[in-house]
């Protein structure tokens, strides 16, 4: 019976402090929150007794919050101590695993994208592949940040992942080799000669110089005809890199603008002046796997006119997640605003839709490989 009543007593307070933020909260409303706070409390209660095994409460309570937060949107999570202490040692750009980008769909974990040279690329795991076993393992019921930490291991050890995938009847089995994942933003070289190709992998802090660099070594070859721009299976990154990278090849004009509740949140970003391709024709390659920051960018230079958009339909995450840590040391990873492109149009859900659609076809598709049909066309499209 204690424990139920502090249970009662902590979520009660909980309630009071979030009420005091907002404006002109009604009676009823009040009441109602009550309500659910007494039927939550009872529910806990009944599964502290009558459940078939004991259970953790400090877990128990940790998976409700997760699922306040999962139930707003796919990118939102909670990130108890542990595993915030762990994402913050993976930004520092090298990390143990398998080199996959996910989200979560219908209770599992869906591939937003595997990343260039990485494990899970090699082994042919691909955009929208859906993983439903770990080791052996149901994902379903599991959070995300408890499917990501089942993923990660020592370098050198084996993981077996079990997916599915539209189009395939049976699921597919993978066992791939963890490895130090390390991201090299920029690839290139020059085509024929004439054509300038830049693969950008990811939107980290050091992109943007890393891209002019390759640009300004290929425009040394006063034989260019124009550029393919590579972001697909990109996943993205930061905000102001792609801000960066859109306005190489714009004048002017709204690159893009975020939209949220705080006024804080609601900005427009443009572009200056000077090209550094000095207006030479630009094709961007872009498929399932390319999220968020590079949707931003294909989408500012479609939208301008700007550069011919060549492949698949991109992931659509037009969202904009904020890390908020929290009294234990843990933190919440929350949506706080959308990208809107210079039309208007949210991707969020959408994605950028191609001016000429190719899609990858073959099941063993390798991308800026002799098969890559959708950079070939793109190449033939600029020499003719």
């Amino acid at each position: 019976m204690k424990t139920k009543n502090y249970l009662k007593y902590t979520l009660t307070i909980l309630v009071i402090i979030l009420l005091n933020f907002t404006n002109k909260v009604h009676a009823q409303n009040i009441e109602d929150l009550y309500k659910k706070i007494d039927l939550f409390s009872e529910v806990l209660e009944k599964i502290k007794k009558e459940y078939v095994t004991e259970i953790d409460q400090g877990k128990a309570m940790d998976a409700a919050i997760n699922g306040l937060l999962q139930s707003l949107d796919p990118y939102s999570a909670y990130m108890n101590p542990e595993i915030f202490k762990e994402s913050n040692t993976e930004t520092s750009g090298e990390f143990g695993g398998l080199g996959i980008e996910v989200t979560m769909e219908s209770g599992v974990v869906k591939v937003i994208t595997p990343i260039d040279d990485t494990p899970a690329a090699r082994a042919g795991i691909k955009s929208g592949d859906y993983i439903v076993k770990i080791n052996g393992n149901q994902v379903q019921g599991k959070t995300l940040m408890e499917s990501v930490n089942l993923m990660r291991g020592p370098i050198g050890s084996s993981i077996e992942i079990t997916i599915r995938r539209k189009g395939l009847k049976k699921a597919k089995i993978y066992k791939i080799v963890r490895e130090v994942i390390e991201i090299k933003s920029v690839v290139s070289k020059e085509v024929e000669g004439k054509v300038g190709y830049l693969r950008l992998r990811a939107f980290n802090q050091n992109s943007a110089n890393q891209l002019k660099r390759e640009i300004k070594k290929i425009d040394k070859n006063k034989k260019m005809i124009g550029y393919i721009l590579d972001l697909r299976n990109n996943p993205g990154g930061l905000l102001s890199q792609a801000i960066t990278i859109s306005d190489f090849f714009l004048n002017d004009g709204e690159i893009v603008s975020t939209k949220g509740r705080k006024n804080t949140e609601n900005r427009k970003f443009f572009a200056k002046s000077g090209d550094t391709i000095n207006g030479k024709p630009l094709i961007v390659l872009i498929n399932n796997g390319s999220a968020s920051a590079s949707e931003i960018v294909a989408g500012a230079l479609q939208d301008h006119k700007r550069a011919v958009l060549l492949g698949e339909t991109t992931f659509g995450k037009g969202s904009v997640q904020s890390i908020i840590p929290l009294q234990n040391m843990g933190a919440i990873r929350l949506t706080i605003s959308k990208y809107y492109l210079p039309s208007g149009k949210s991707i969020s859900g959408i994605g950028v839709t191609p001016d000429i659609m190719v899609e990858e076809t073959e099941e063993n598709f390798l991308i800026n490989t002799d098969t890559d049909n959708q950079l070939n066309y793109a190449i033939k499209l600029l020499i003719g």
